[in-house]
């Protein structure tokens, strides 16, 4: 069987991000949204604007984003479209808020956790999407990278706390913390795969290996980072892209990478990327070709 290939560039310029996009020879047609990380306000680590300016322009893309499910700038259409403004967003590109009016519900009927994603109704405005993810570990779900994007990430304020619940409805902003970790792992990975679902064939993944902090972009005090930059990496596999970024910290001779390992572990956080290959959204068998 054919391995799926994840492709990597060491330097990490906005260049080489459009430069990689090439070497997975598709096109990303249609309206493209492309799904990144705003950066919750008073974060130190979030990539910025003007960093993904080229690759965005060159998909014709709209940057997507939909609100938070807890307190800070982005928990409201309006705190978080003065964000995106704040932090430039908005400067460079058309931004959507995909869940500023009101969000609808995917049907899961395959999801071991979860049988429903709700997501910003906006989503069904696109033909296809580029999940632009800046992998760095999170507090929650251990790291951050292409299945969180899909899951966590593409669900409106509803939806991220129906995850982080494993699908208790009307739950509270307390029982986000309370849910067991692995139950939490794999309802993102259900909600994960229904963003595949929907999209088909019409969806890219690159991961951006810099600012590798233990804690996440939502965080507005974050660690620094804990370990030097790595590169950029590629895929049509969002399972084998954040498998090889895990495999690269650890193959990693910094050894910051120590404590983004543990922050990974603590959490469980490589069972998201097993609930995900099961569920059938893509492979961990991927072969690194360096550009």
């Amino acid at each position: 069987m054919t391995k799926v290939k994840v492709y990597f560039m060491k330097d990490i310029t906005k260049e080489n991000l459009v430069k990689i996009y090439q070497a997975l020879g598709k096109e990303l047609k249609g309206k493209v949204a492309v799904k990144v990380h705003s950066g919750e306000d008073g974060n130190q680590n979030y990539l910025h604007p003007e960093f993904m300016q080229d690759i965005i322009n060159y998909v014709k893309g709209t940057v997507v984003e939909c609100n938070t499910a807890y307190d800070g700038a982005r928990n409201t259409t309006l705190k978080h479209e003065e964000l995106m403004k704040k932090h430039q967003w908005s400067t460079y590109f058309a931004v959507d808020i995909m869940d500023s009016k009101e969000d609808v519900a995917i049907d899961i009927p395959d999801g071991k956790v979860i049988k429903k994603n709700y997501v910003g109704k906006n989503l069904f405005n696109y033909d296809s999407m580029l999940v632009l993810s800046h992998f760095k570990g999170h507090p929650m779900g251990g790291y951050g990278g292409a299945l969180k994007q899909l899951s966590i990430g593409i669900s409106s304020s509803k939806g991220k706390r129906y995850i982080h619940c494993a699908g208790k409805e009307n739950a509270s902003y307390e029982d986000m913390f309370r849910t067991d970790q692995i139950s939490f792992l794999e309802a993102m990975a259900d909600a994960a795969s229904s963003i595949t679902k929907h999209f088909k064939d019409n969806i890219l993944y690159i991961n951006v290996l810099a600012n590798l902090s233990v804690d996440c972009d939502c965080c507005a005090v974050a660690k620094d980072p804990c370990m030097a930059d790595i590169g950029i990496l590629a895929s049509i596999d969002p399972v084998a892209i954040d498998k090889a970024s895990i495999d690269l910290v650890k193959n990693s001779n910094d050894p910051g990478k120590e404590e983004l390992l543990a922050r990974i572990k603590e959490k469980s956080g490589e069972h998201l990327i097993e609930a995900a290959e099961k569920l059938g959204i893509g492979t961990t068998d991927y072969e690194l070709i360096e550009l």
